[in-house]
């Protein structure tokens, strides 16, 4: 019998990143309910990213985060005219990932990327880098509303310069998913998941508003699932508890360690 066999899973990612953890829980014999806690969005203007990508040569590097930065810097490159030699467009610049997700997105594209750090969070790109970061040029493109501050402060500390510019916006759904809702509200559940910090703090704002003050009781017996420590931390600020946490960083090792606690 799979691992998830009967089990009610809720998956908080944005409802066009939600297919492949499905997928994998589904796998594992779950029963997976979504509610979306992000909306992926252009950021408001396309003016800073379309700036940079116009003087690219002035960068020695190029970080993408997320397959989000990956498909949005892809799409203003070719709003550009700039695709599909990307290799020429990008002489002498090299591009670093966090994440086989983000490494898989930029093959797609047909690009292998120059450095991929051991541990699949952000973080782990300061203490691996593979140049002195010294008057290190990096562009950036992340989510418009930040992130990653740990990250870039650590760069700059080094010695680095970046350049921050937002390629796209992740916001909190102005519906939440009334099956959802259903179904924590009967108390259903035996999993929630949580594969960012944004979406734990989205997930407490649509909850509230759709549960009232009473809403963290009904979350009593359900385990807190997160992909990471920072995820992790916000579950226990944001929750006041995280229950699993995935050894390796990725979907497949949230589902793992839902496998493994609910198992238990």
């Amino acid at each position: 019998m799979a691992p998830l066999t009967g089990k009610r899973i809720l998956v908080t990612r944005a409802a066009s990143q939600s297919t492949t953890f499905r997928a994998l829980l589904e796998a594992q014999g779950a029963m997976v309910i979504e509610m979306p806690t992000l909306e992926i969005t252009p950021p408001s203007s396309w003016e800073p990213l379309d700036e940079a990508i116009a003087h690219l040569p002035r960068y020695h590097w190029l970080i993408l985060t997320s397959a989000n930065a990956v498909n949005y810097f892809w799409q203003r490159l070719e709003a550009a005219g700039k695709g599909p030699d990307f290799t020429a467009d990008l002489a002498g610049v090299k591009i670093a990932v966090v994440g086989k997700k983000t490494a898989a997105v930029l093959k797609k594209k047909g690009v292998e990327p120059d450095f991929t750090p051991p541990a699949f969070v952000a973080d782990s790109l300061v203490e691996h880098f593979p140049d002195p970061l010294t008057n290190l040029k990096i562009l950036f493109p992340r989510v418009e509303s930040g992130g990653r501050e740990v990250m870039v402060k650590a760069f700059r500390a080094a010695g680095a310069e970046v350049a921050e510019v937002p390629a796209y916006e992740s916001g909190c759904p102005k519906q939440v998913d009334a099956a959802a809702i259903a179904a924590i509200r009967a108390q259903s559940l035996d999993a929630i998941t949580f594969a960012s910090s944004k979406t734990v703090r989205h997930f407490v704002l649509l909850v509230q508003q759709a549960l009232g003050t009473q809403w963290l009781q009904q979350l009593n017996g359900v385990a807190i699932a997160s992909i990471g420590p920072q995820t992790s931390d916000e579950c226990r600020k944001q929750l006041g508890r995280m229950d699993v946490e995935a050894t390796e960083y990725t979907l497949e090792g949230l589902t793992h360690a839902v496998c493994g606690h609910c198992k238990d």
